[in-house]
């Protein structure tokens, strides 16, 4: 009686070899802390310091940002770009804790990492 359930098992097993189920595609889900959000909304000039601040923290130096923006998400973390009045551009990704790391964005293609491209619809990204 158990070996034929057991072949009737591995039958029905077989069988589904032939059927595979259609995977259902996955959905990918965002978590921004209220800090990513926030510099979504500030004003340019507001978006300049908060970026600039975030270079000096680092150790880096950048007297004056001359250009600031979105770049992309990356991972879980927020990624901004800082241009600044020396010439050097800084990459800032902002995680969801609030911490912010920073890398010069001459970094960037060695380490394989997305380009300091800012993205023309940066506060649409919000």
């Amino acid at each position: 009686m158990r070996a034929r359930m057991m072949t009737a098992l591995c039958l029905a097993a077989l069988a589904a070899c032939d059927n595979p189920q259609p995977s259902k595609p996955q959905r990918s889900i965002a978590v921004r802390s209220e800090a990513q959000t926030a510099l979504h909304k500030l004003t340019d000039m507001n978006l300049k310091i908060a970026l600039r601040r975030a270079i000096y923290d680092s150790g880096s130096a950048c007297m004056t940002v001359t250009k600031a923006g979105y770049v992309q998400e990356y991972g879980n973390l927020s990624m901004w770009t800082a241009s600044c009045a020396s010439g050097r551009s800084f990459a800032v990704f902002v995680g969801p804790d609030g911490s912010a790391q920073v890398r010069d964005c001459r970094e960037m293609a060695p380490l394989k990492l997305p380009a300091c491209t800012i993205k023309k619809d940066a506060k649409a990204a919000a």
